[in-house]
């Protein structure tokens, strides 16, 4: 039925359980104060693409190890025959299907001979970058397809100027490849609209593959696609078509072909969800990496990646009153609080979501949102904004562009300016050997050197006996003692790399083995999870 144009203060005031905020493609009107940037698809995604790129190129600090370790150091390995797969590909908890993806990356790279330092740390996070354009693009198509034009604007401009998303997003975190996919895949799923010209089984099918996707990726992705499962499910009229002939073979064919390529790169049959599952489900493995209060999503870590939009994210949810979509937020936020490990990055897909209702409320600040009239003001006609939403557009980059910047260019920056370093002097043939005297995957490795010379960290693989501190843990209680006992074995390396705060025990046992400070890099101006580590220090041998 055609909806009607009427002169109330909102158009997104239906009190129905899901209200109708979607017009089809016959019956949307088209928008009175169109911007030249965004009259097209095709525009907004040439500006996704554009921003992305430059924001994947001011990203050079170091955040979770896993962007490094869970997929350019496999893809490396694929690529190159070097590089180190920790204890998760051991056991099998992890799928080649998302190193796959910079695997083929690094072999055009190769095959036309531009794996160069440079390129081999900037190339995979511009292919990020061009993803996650992807991704940002979904976010303005589902707020235009659910809400209007107006809000598709502001819930990109919520999506391109939050701080976590800009800092966290064009890394090559499976975590970032997953919330792509969610994207894509929640603008084709019927039951989060009320009305859709499209053909539902067509649509529904798109979604399913972006479902069946993600998860093979990261399994948990399953705790959001069981949310929307269950929403088709409920508002479906045929339900039995729907299992049996979509969501059955869609499964089975994503599910087999992951199967496939993982028996070929395990070299036996892995069944990756499974022991995910094992793991961190049934095991609860991931506590050995650190356990959190069951509220701290919602007190600390979903509230810090918000940020100052997460007033904007809660009245937009008011005004919209779109509950269906809203309720992913507590659904997920919810079900990953019963996880005893918990991480940022694990709910940054449910994040764009949060900010599209943002993009709600600032539209509903403006006379252009609330009325839907016969304008007769030109397209390129100025339209003055309330003093009210200038003052939160003004407040948003104030607290987001300095937090944005600090935590891409400054915060923990020392661990990859440090391998960048050592590529060029191994480049040079300055470099024969590292040892890395520092807490686990706290720099990037093979990935970022690329030259196939020995290298040795920490170990930090779980125990099956529980309470036995591994190789990093007994470094960080006693560095000096360590270090004793490692030199009964060790074959003695060119190069020392650590931190400033283990430096400080170390350097009689670095003078007494020859070793010399050769370069410093700044690293932190305050501690995150254990003493300040301000900055990386690199030791070369110089007997």
């Amino acid at each position: 039925m055609r909806r009607q144009r009427a002169n109330v203060p909102s158009p997104i005031s239906n009190k129905d359980a899901s209200p109708d905020l979607s017009y089809s493609t016959e019956e949307k009107p088209k928008d009175q104060h169109d911007s030249h940037l965004f009259h097209s698809e095709r525009s907004v995604f040439l500006l996704c693409v554009a921003f992305r790129a430059v924001n994947a190129l001011l990203v050079q600090t170091y955040f979770n190890p896993d962007e490094h370790w869970q997929a350019l150091e496999v893809a490396h390995k694929i690529t190159f025959g070097y590089g180190h797969l920790t204890w998760e590909w051991k056991r099998g908890i992890r799928s080649y299907l998302h190193p796959m993806v910079f695997a083929l990356l690094y072999k055009v790279l190769a095959l036309l001979g531009l794996d160069k330092p440079w390129l081999m740390v900037k190339a995979p996070r511009l292919l990020q970058s061009f993803l996650c354009a992807v991704g940002d693009l979904y976010v303005y198509k589902l707020s235009h397809a659910l809400f209007d034009y107006h809000v598709a604007r502001w819930a990109l401009f919520s999506e391109l100027l939050n701080w976590f998303m800009f800092f966290c997003f064009p890394r090559t975190l499976s975590n970032s490849f997953e919330t792509v996919l969610t994207l894509v895949g929640l603008y084709y799923w019927p039951c989060l609209r009320s009305s859709s010209t499209r053909d539902p089984t067509l649509s529904r099918s798109w979604g399913l593959c972006m479902a069946a996707l993600s998860c093979a990726i990261r399994p948990t992705s399953a705790i959001i696609w069981a949310y929307i499962g269950l929403l088709e499910l409920w508002f479906t009229r045929n339900r039995m078509k729907l299992i049996l002939f979509e969501v059955v073979p869609i499964g089975v064919t994503v599910l087999g072909f992951t199967i496939i390529l993982d028996r070929l790169m395990y070299g036996s049959w892995v069944l990756v969800p499974l022991n995910f599952l094992r793991f961190n489900f049934l095991t609860s493995g991931g506590d050995y990496y650190g356990t959190h209060v069951w509220h701290w999503y919602f007190s600390q870590g979903f509230t810090v990646m918000i940020f100052t939009f997460l007033p904007f994210s809660i009245l937009g949810i008011t005004v919209a009153k779109h509950w269906r979509l809203a309720g992913i937020i507590p659904w997920v936020l919810g079900l990953y609080s019963i996880l005893g490990h918990k991480e940022f990055r694990f709910v940054l897909p449910v994040l764009p979501i949060a900010l599209i209702f943002s993009g709600v409320y600032l539209a509903s600040l403006s006379n252009l949102y609330h009325l839907r009239n016969e304008s007769k003001q030109s397209p390129r006609s100025h339209v003055r904004w309330p003093a009210k939403k200038r003052w939160a557009v003004g407040f948003l980059l104030a607290t987001n562009i300095p937090m944005a910047l600090y935590m891409s260019l400054v915060h923990q920056r020392g661990a990859e300016d440090a391998m960048n370093f050592l590529s060029v002097e191994a480049a040079n043939g300055r470099v024969k050997s590292i040892l890395f005297l520092m807490p686990c995957h706290a720099t990037p490795y093979y990935s970022t050197l690329h030259h196939n010379i020995p290298m040795r960290f920490l170990d930090c693989s779980p125990s099956e006996e529980r309470g036995i501190p591994d190789e990093s843990d007994r470094f960080m209680m006693d560095p000096s003692g360590f270090a004793l006992e490692l030199e009964k074995t060790w074959s003695l390396p060119s190069h020392i790399v650590l931190f400033d705060s283990e430096e400080r025990k170390l350097r009689e046992f670095l003078a007494l083995h020859s070793f010399k400070e050769i370069n410093r890099f700044f690293h932190a101006h305050f501690k995150v999870d254990r003493d300040l580590q301000a900055s990386v220090v690199v030791y070369a041998l110089t007997g």
